[in-house]
């Protein structure tokens, strides 16, 4: 991956999370209410976490506990299986949280050794993506610990009229300046 794609793709995302929380539609305000008690999202959700992080468990290298790898397989998708029927609670959070943390790694890996290359004359412009990537790694560890924080959060954000309309603006513009930015690499 491009650094011009991780960046752009880090850009879009959150323009499409700021709109989702700008716009005041009824139906959109509800969904977002109800995603971390989502059953139909936890099974997307957590369900795609699980098969990425049971595909890289099963591509591990030697110096990666590579020789335990068909334990290690067994046992996370018995932990993974196993959450569907023991902590159903928030499991939407949980995925949502597991995606985040896995789509760090190759998003961040786009931009190791760029400076010292000299492909971006900016270092700059570096942060502005990597910045996001690293706060939704940070909120991704604490709301995977503590996921009803997410339903207290999207309570507090929608109880005052405009509170989501601000944070929502701030997203959207954030994601608008880092996909302008990936196109000036």
């Amino acid at each position: 991956m491009t650094i011009t794609l991780a960046t752009l793709i880090t850009g879009l995302l959150l323009l499409i999370l700021g709109v989702l929380i700008l716009l005041p539609f009824p139906a959109i305000v509800t969904s977002i209410k109800r995603f971390p008690r989502s059953r139909t999202l936890a099974y997307v959700l957590f369900g795609t976490g699980a098969a990425w992080f049971l595909y890289r468990i099963a591509n591990l290298s030697a110096a990666d506990f590579g020789q335990y790898r068909k334990a290690l397989f067994v046992f996370f998708a018995i932990v993974a299986i196993g959450s569907f029927k023991f902590v159903p609670d928030f499991l939407a959070v949980r995925g949502a949280c597991v995606l985040i943390l896995l789509a760090a790694s190759p998003l961040l890996d786009a931009s190791y050794m760029v400076w010292d290359y000299g492909e971006v004359t900016d270092f700059g412009r570096l942060y502005l993506y990597k910045i996001a990537i690293f706060v939704a790694v940070a909120l991704a560890i604490y709301l995977g610990a503590s996921p009803f924080r997410m339903r207290d959060f999207l309570e507090w954000l929608y109880r005052k009229p405009g509170r989501a309309r601000l944070v929502g603006l701030v997203i959207a513009c954030y994601g608008a300046i880092v996909s302008t930015v990936s196109f000036t690499y």
